[in-house]
């Protein structure tokens, strides 16, 4: 495993459409093992592959610290509600900004050995499927931002 670079914002690979997986290869497991242990070192909650420079349909989430998803060629096929919220996001580091997603949604995708499999979230799951699976199809949260976009502060953390 290993730690790859995040590209960031204004990077082109950010605003292309990625492509279906076909095949789970070695390859492929290996940039899903790279994605979860770069997504924890840099605390994010989720990590799309063209994040880090890789034009596949492949998303890693973790809402809880716990159990992370991984996502084959997801889709939403189902949302509902509302919620308006401050989003950040690895690719635009140091930076915030209000956006409105659903409260709820369902998606399918494929898991790591290709098979079918449906995920249901709300709230802050909801917020990240959506916010990761635009990652796919080239679009940043920072479009959707109401607003401006804000400067994020973070506390120094306390060494034992």
């Amino acid at each position: 495993m290993a730690i790859r670079n995040i590209r960031e914002y204004g990077d082109e690979v950010l605003n292309k459409k990625c492509k279906e997986i076909t095949e789970m290869t070695p390859r492929i497991k290996e940039l899903i093992e790279d994605m979860l242990e770069t997504m924890y070192e840099a605390n994010g909650v989720g990590l799309a592959a063209p994040q880090v420079g890789i034009l596949k349909r492949v998303v890693v989430i973790d809402v809880t610290g716990e159990d992370p998803y991984i996502l084959i060629n997801p889709r939403i096929v189902e949302s509902s509600g509302e919620q308006t919220g401050q989003e950040g996001c690895l690719s635009v580091p140091g930076k915030s900004g209000q956006v409105t997603r659903p409260n709820y949604v369902k998606a399918v995708a494929l898991d790591v050995n290709m098979r079918p499999f449906e995920i249901e979230g709300t709230e802050l799951l909801a917020r990240a499927i959506c916010h990761e699976l635009d990652h796919l199809d080239g679009h940043l949260y920072v479009e959707k931002v109401e607003g401006e976009l804000l400067d994020v502060v973070y506390d120094e953390e306390e060494e034992e």
